[in-house]
């Protein structure tokens, strides 16, 4: 097998340079003082010449073209000390030096924990072209968070949407996740979900990660899909350690809620076959069980009595995920100045869902509102309308899985950079046989009475009278909805390759570097769902599949059990009928497949000196698009419909120049100007021609002619690192976007493509919106102080977004004629603030972290009016951890996740309060466990 994998290699780094030599080439490596741990990002200069070079992630660096002569080098790094030496460089022929760098205060260069985890990161950051933020792991290899999104939420300007309670998407300075770009090894990962571009990070284990980089602004080498950040996550190499490593780890997590401990174990390892040759890789599996207590409303409404919401729902959550990753790499230093590599990623995400929800369904009372108004609530009376209730169970089974593998080499002969690189990445998300759901409903006439208590903001109470409302029996089947298949794939070939060519000069050295880009690209969507109505002569209510509830915040009266109403069709298919009608329909809805084709090419000019780095440039973006859905028309007076398969085609190109000044006058300082213009395309699912037409005329569609979000950007930064380890840094963003897509309503008549419709609901692009923001960071180890404080250490970060944009809307004149009117609004899913916060102690044998993370409300869908958008409340959560070194190798640690119960709460302001659409709560996790290091 090691034989194949250096054949194979050998024959990737056959089309590279990697036999070009150039002479008087100086060339090293830097690790720390113990020579376990390559150091990424070391500075290296020659101060005659003042030529700066940084070490790669296997810790090398080289110069070409340097004269005859003897020269200092010198190298740098954050928290160690300042190394130089004296080299002799012949006319011919490569002269080699290596570096051992050692901590401020003459120890072994942090190899392990929090503080090396700062060192790295801000080594990184210091050295990096343009704005970047980085997160790194320790060399025992360990995030303490459950999942990539997690992980991400300490950096700057960073910060997570959660999904019942886990992190879920990322989002970098308060913009929609997907305003992201996320890369895997270099790899553009596509989406699993049929409706996104974002790729949900909760997928990807963070035990298998090495370093993370959210890359905020754009050179022209980069792909050019982003305007919140670049988030490329880097896996663990054979090259990032200089030794042979070991690791394996065992642990336990239980929530409070579900009150179950459920395993998750963890081994990587780095093995060297050879001086130049080597393989990493890493495996993870974690089982969690937690619970989730939720309410929901389908809206609130007003007259001048009082306010009422039409329905509330009482959901509750029981939820098994279990995700498995696996990263595989092989590294093979062909020479002195080339190395190839065969990379491969593969995450799955196994998510099993059962929800019981009990439905107050007042619906009818809406034209003439509640029978009564209480001072904090409204009483609905049967006599008057009818009361339905609905009592359902979903028992979902989904899984997602995304997998890339990627082949190349890099070339760096100090004098020409040759790399290329192909990659082969796909994600899926598939669903098979999921009840979602089955439906019991009972509609109650006179006799019985609901009082609705709207007191608590969060949670809406009721009280009900009548005999059989709580009776199970008296339920009798609705429906049940069968999705016999969900499946999403999206998929991405892709080949790329660099050239640079850099002339040495008496201060500083000129590149030029082009190259080019092909990325085929191909998503899919294919629902198939059966309806089933009960049989004639079948007999089938809640009481016959009755279970438990696990529900805390009221009482929801009797519920299905877990698996009762699976098990219930699967034993009893005589019972049912399928709906050939509905099934049909909902199962031709939905479906769509896009082409995104994208030919991208670039060309750079780049000065480096010691103190000035200047990047300059244009990329082109040329994007072919096939565009497949169908025309779905709903003639249900016949309880029939009709669909017409639809394609359209597209071609258009963007431009994308940038300029990046990076200026460091003293060693300590450094600042940056970045201008660019980046490109946004739309969802797929907007995108593709999907149009539904209801019995009422009433229209759905996608928008095949939509056009990508463009945006200019400027950054500016300063940033100060302290002589010891810790830096403080200050910056200002400004983002003009324009085409940024929305969700349009038509009402009254609209036309489309010469079809006039009663209502129309279409993503459309807006004119143009406006981010404005302000960064800040302060990181530092206290080790100045006298003992014991000297472990202390910090890292504080502050974000201010304000992104404002224009939608058009329906509204009325004086005269209550329907006009069209503009409405500004801040960008979906944007926060005004965020903040993260960690306070840490390590020294000797003990390691102790507090992390807090907070995001600012934001809003989550644009509503016809300001009253009926839905936002989404602030949100804090507190995190605290623990390690323990009981010996070299051996680490205990424990973690405490969300100790504040921190809650989601989303609303509609109405009436000068904020009226609850949905609310959900938790619980806090506990893990424990223990990492073996050899």
């Amino acid at each position: 097998m090691t034989r194949s994998i250096q054949l194979l290699a050998g024959l990737l780094a056959s089309a590279s340079f990697a036999t070009i030599a150039q002479a008087g080439e100086v060339s090293g490596h830097v690790s720390d003082a113990t020579g376990t741990r390559a150091l990424q990002s070391a500075a290296v200069r020659i101060v005659e010449l003042n030529r700066t070079a940084e070490t790669d992630r296997a810790g090398s660096f080289v110069f070409g073209d340097v004269p005859a002569g003897t020269y200092t080098l010198e190298a740098r790094y954050v928290g160690a000390e300042v190394t130089t030496q004296t080299i002799t460089v012949a006319a011919t022929g490569t002269t080699s030096s290596d570096f051992d760098l050692t901590a401020i205060g003459g120890a072994d260069i942090l190899v392990t924990g929090q503080t090396a985890n700062l060192t790295s990161a801000l080594s990184r950051q210091k050295a990096a072209d343009g704005v970047e933020s980085v997160l790194t792991r320790d060399a025992v290899g360990q995030f303490p968070d459950q999942n990539v999104a997690e992980s991400l939420r300490r950096l700057p300007g960073v910060n997570i949407l959660n999904d019942q309670g886990e992190g879920r998407y990322v989002s970098v300075r308060g913009l929609d996740p997907d305003l992201n770009g996320t890369s895997v090894n270099g790899v553009r990962i596509p989406a699993p979900e049929s409706d996104s571009r974002s790729v949900a990070l909760d997928v990807i284990s963070s035990d298998t990660i090495e370093s993370i980089e959210v890359k905020k602004s754009f050179t022209p080498d980069m792909d050019g899909d982003f305007i919140g950040a670049s988030v490329e996550i880097n896996t663990t190499s054979a090259f990032d350690s200089k030794k042979n490593r070991y690791s394996v780890s065992a642990e336990g997590s239980y929530n409070d809620y579900s009150g179950k401990v459920m395993p998750k174990g963890a081994f990587d390892f780095t093995q060297k076959l050879g001086d130049d040759f080597g393989v990493a890789g890493s495996v993870s599996y974690y089982k969690r069980k937690f619970e989730t207590d939720n309410v929901e409303t389908g809206g609130w409404h007003q007259n001048d009595d009082g306010v009422w919401a039409d329905s509330v729902e009482y959901r509750d959550y029981d939820v098994e995920r279990t995700r498995i990753n696996a990263a595989l790499s092989a590294d093979w230093r062909v020479s002195d100045t080339t190395k190839a590599y065969v990379r491969g990623n593969w995450a799955q995400f196994d998510d099993h869902e059962y929800r019981r929800r009990t439905t107050l369904d007042f619906g009818d009372f809406e034209d003439d509102g509640p029978t009564a108004f209480t001072a904090n609530g409204a009483t609905f009376n049967g006599a008057d309308e009818r009361i339905t209730v609905e009592r359902d169970i979903k028992d979902r089974f989904e899984r997602q899985r995304i997998r890339s593998v990627s082949v190349g080499s890099d070339t760096d002969t100090g004098t020409w950079k040759f790399n290329w690189m192909g990659s082969y990445a796909k994600s899926t998300e598939r669903e098979n046989f999921s009840v979602d759901p089955t439906s019991f409903r009972a509609r109650f006439r006179a006799g019985t009475v609901v009082g609705m208590d709207y007191s608590d903001k969060y949670v809406p109470t009721y009280s009900a009278t009548g005999a059989s409302f709580n009776t199970p029996d008296a339920y009798e089947f609705d429906k049940t909805e069968l999705t016999t298949l969900s499946d999403s794939q999206d998929r991405e070939w892709a080949i790329k390759a660099d050239l640079a060519r850099t002339f040495a000069g008496s201060s500083g050295d000129f590149t030029v570097q082009a190259g080019a880009k092909a990325r085929w690209r191909k998503k899919s969507y294919n629902f198939n769902m059966n309806y089933y109505d009960l049989a004639e002569d079948a007999d089938y209510t809640l009481a016959d599949v009755l279970g438990k509830q696990t529900y805390r915040l009221v009482d929801m009266g009797p519920v299905a059990s877990k698996t009762g109403a699976k098990a219930f069709l699967q034993a009893n298919p005589g019972s049912f009928e399928l709906n050939e009608y509905e099934s049909g329909l909902a199962s031709a809805t939905d479906d769509y497949s896009v082409k995104e084709d994208i030919l991208a090419g670039y060309a750079l000019a780049r000065w480096d000196s010691s103190t000035l780095r200047v990047i300059g440039g244009v990329r082109v973006e040329r994007t072919h698009n096939e565009l497949n859905g169908n025309l779905v028309t709903d003639l249900s007076d016949d309880e029939e419909f009709s669909f017409v398969p639809v394609q359209y085609k597209r071609n258009y190109t963007n431009w994308l120049p940038s300029l990046t000044v990076r200026y460091s006058p003293q060693q300590n300082v450094v600042a940056r100007l970045a201008g660019y213009k980046t490109v946004v395309r739309p969802k797929f699912s907007q995108l593709a021609p999907r149009y539904t037409v209801n019995e009422d005329n009433e229209a759905e569609f996608g928008n095949p002619n939509l056009k990508p979000y463009q945006a200019w950007n400027l950054d500016a930064g300063f940033e100060y690192y302290f002589s010891n380890n810790g830096a403080i840094s200050v910056g200002a963003f400004y983002k003009s976007v324009k085409d940024y897509t929305y969700e349009q309503v038509l009402r009254d008549g609209a036309v489309i493509d010469g079809v006039a419709y009663d209502q129309v609901t279409i993503p459309v692009n807006g004119d143009r919106a406006d981010i404005t923001g302000l960064e800040a960071s302060f990181s530092q180890v206290f080790s100045m102080l006298p003992s014991p404080f000297d472990g202390l250490l910090t890292q504080l970060n502050y974000t201010y977004t304000y992104a404002r944009g224009t939608v058009l809307q329906e509204g009325e004149d004086g005269a209550g004629n329907a006009i069209d009117i503009k409405r500004r609004i801040n960008l979906p899913n944007s926060s005004n603030s965020t903040f993260n916060v960690v306070l840490g102690y390590e020294k000797g044998p003990v390691s102790l972290r507090a992390a807090g993370t907070f995001r600012d409300k934001y809003l989550d869908e644009v509503g016809g009016t300001v009253e009926e958008d839905r936002v989404v409340n602030q949100h804090f959560q507190l995190d605290l951890s623990a390690k323990y070194k009981v010996t070299e190798n051996i680490r205990i640690f424990a973690d405490w996740v969300n100790v504040n119960n921190a809650k989601y709460f989303a609303y509609q302001n109405l009436a000068g309060a904020k009226r609850v659409l949905q609310y959900e709560e938790y619980g806090s996790t506990v893990k424990f466990g223990a990492r073996v290091s050899f």
